[in-house]
């Protein structure tokens, strides 16, 4: 089976997509010609034509907002936000106009596009490259939440997100694209360097969007994770020698409770990993919900690493980061309470 890094398996997505359906189309700033500031897009305009892969003015507003207008005409607009800190002129057209199209219309329209984005740190980009804003969204009714962990789900994830009815935000951690790395250097290391490449099969295939997978099995504590954070809990893992079960959410909405439940029902014991802001970051909601569904199951309070609640560090990006360190800590602690 062909190995590729996430950013190959990403352009693979929409090269499948595009080949399949001539309704999918691609572009974003820089995305046609250039191919996109990390490639993801680079050689589909020269195989598809510029009226199907093309460059967009600087206005995030106005790819967001045209995507939505193509989409109730009839195609599937794939389109990309250069970062995910520039998301925000397009909040308003994601929030008041594409995650509610199909509800407002009373099912007459609905909005089939994919949103695109390169979220997290990782490139020493500070403040406004480095974000990550899923919370944001998962508070949107009629949205639905990406955040892909490696090459394989990447492909799958993405093209299900482009046959999707309804809007799909799809994150991907940047620091992923072209391997994973450790919570202290920029390039990958032991033990996570197996995961730079990923077998990624050739051709259509799908992975149900909704679905959670348990990337490391264990009986002592259940680890909520997603992204670049998926890694980092592996890790901690093996260097306090503790029996965590990793979850990889993979879709944050519709978000699988019945994986998590039955998980931490087994365990005992929770902790919430993700690098964004701890406060009212996505790891809140995870905390509320296994409370709510496992608290006779609980034998210690649930945990949250994350990130600082301070603008974004740029000279402290490392830090920042939840490493495998601070990670670990936390597992010890809960079992220890």
């Amino acid at each position: 089976m062909p190995r590729r890094t996430m950013i190959e398996a990403i352009r693979d997505a929409m090269d499948v997509s595009m080949g399949r359906d001539e309704r999918v189309i691609v572009y974003g700033e820089d995305v046609g010609f250039f191919g996109g500031v990390f490639r993801a897009t680079q050689g589909l305009q020269a195989k598809y034509g510029k009226s199907r892969c093309f460059d967009a003015p600087i206005s995030e507003s106005g790819i967001v907002g045209s995507a939505i207008g193509m989409a109730a005409y009839g195609l599937r607009p794939c389109v990309e936000v250069q970062f995910a800190d520039y998301v925000y002129p397009a909040y308003d057209q994601i929030v008041s106009e594409a995650a509610r199209l199909r509800y407002r219309s009373n099912g007459d329209f609905t909005c089939p596009i994919v949103v695109r984005m390169p979220t997290g740190g990782g490139i020493f980009g500070g403040q406004t490259h480095s974000q990550s804003p899923e919370a944001l969204f998962t508070h949107v009714s009629g949205l639905k939440v990406i955040v892909p962990s490696n090459p394989h789900d990447a492909k799958g994830l993405l093209i299900a997100a482009i046959e999707d009815p309804d809007p799909v935000i799809f994150l991907e951690p940047k620091r992923l694209y072209n391997g994973p790395f450790d919570g202290h250097h920029d390039k990958p290391v032991t033990p996570w360097s197996k995961h730079e490449l990923g077998e990624v099969p050739d051709g259509h295939y799908t992975i149900p969007l909704g679905k959670a997978a348990i990337r490391r099995q264990g009986s002592a504590v259940t680890v909520l994770a997603y992204g670049t954070m998926v890694y980092v809990a592996q890790a901690a893992a093996e260097e306090t020698g503790i029996d965590a079960e990793v979850i990889d959410l993979r879709t944050l909405l519709p978000l699988d409770l019945d994986t998590i439940v039955a998980s931490v029902k087994k365990t005992g014991r929770c902790v919430v990993v993700h690098e964004a802001t701890l406060t009212s970051g996505f790891g809140a909601e995870l905390v509320s919900l296994v409370q709510e569904n496992c608290f006779y199951h609980l034998e210690a309070p649930v945990a949250r690493v994350a990130g600082w609640d301070t603008p974004y560090p740029h000279a402290q990006e490392w830090d920042y980061f939840p490493g495998p360190a601070r990670v670990g800590r936390a597992l010890v602690e809960t079992l220890e309470a």
